[in-house]
């Protein structure tokens, strides 16, 4: 794992952000008060299957739904289990964590995420000094799954972009190797075709099983894809 505290650093949260903006909040009535892009977004989000049903079934984002295709293919959730989540908002994956039947959740963003009942959720900035112990405490001791759907805002240059989504890797990488339970399970986001440095090493001689997979509900022609270790030694 890197050292370099500077690439592990989350980046920070976009003026104006909030938890919705990354869920299901905005409404197109306001669309004519936005960017061109803001519109697409917004229509495009109103016009998706997965966003649709994610309304219609209660779920905060469409990405929930992402959550249950893996825990269906894999059995990530069990009853009983502790769930730690990195880059929660909006609170989809919580969402899912809880009704798979955890028994303590406990999530984490840099934006405010709306309380879901039976989750701890803190506003802080994963990598800063102490988190992860915040998190531990919270939880009430070592997790048996770490998600981590953190992601970062593009700057546009091709490298940097990649050494921020590997750093984001490592830090919950890191994290999962040193807080998981024999057993337990680390699922988090990549990109296709993106490198995933010395991660992918350190997590084959960690965990039983490591595998990539790519949910129907990521969207069509992104490159998102999800790495999922399995069975902590």
């Amino acid at each position: 794992m890197s050292d370099d505290n500077e690439r592990r650093r989350m980046v920070r949260p976009p003026s104006g952000g909030t938890a919705a903006g990354r869920g299901m909040g905005q409404k197109i009535k306001t669309a004519d008060k936005k960017s061109l892009s803001s519109q697409q977004w917004i229509k495009r989000q109103l016009a998706d299957k997965w966003s649709e049903k994610a309304r219609a079934e209660g779920w905060r984002s469409r990405a929930a739904f992402k959550l249950i295709e893996m825990d269906e293919k894999l059995r990530l959730i069990r009853p009983g289990s502790r769930v730690v989540d990195l880059g929660c908002a909006p609170g989809g994956w919580v969402q899912v964590a809880l009704k798979q039947g955890a028994s303590a959740v406990v999530g984490v963003d840099l934006l405010p995420v709306d309380p879901i009942p039976g989750a701890i959720l803190i506003q802080a900035d994963f990598t800063d000094p102490g988190v992860d112990q915040q998190l531990i405490d919270a939880l009430g001791g070592g997790p048996d799954l770490v998600l981590s759907d953190m992601a970062h805002n593009t700057v546009g240059h091709r490298q940097t972009d990649h050494l921020k989504i590997i750093a984001l890797i490592e830090a919950a990488a890191e994290f999962a190797i040193r807080t998981l339970k024999p057993g337990g399970s680390f699922v988090t986001k990549n990109f296709q075709g993106g490198d995933a440095g010395g991660v992918l090493e350190t997590l084959r001689a960690e965990f039983r099983e490591v595998k990539f997979i790519k949910p129907e509900a990521s969207r069509k022609g992104s490159s998102e894809v999800y790495l999922a270790a399995l069975g902590k030694k």
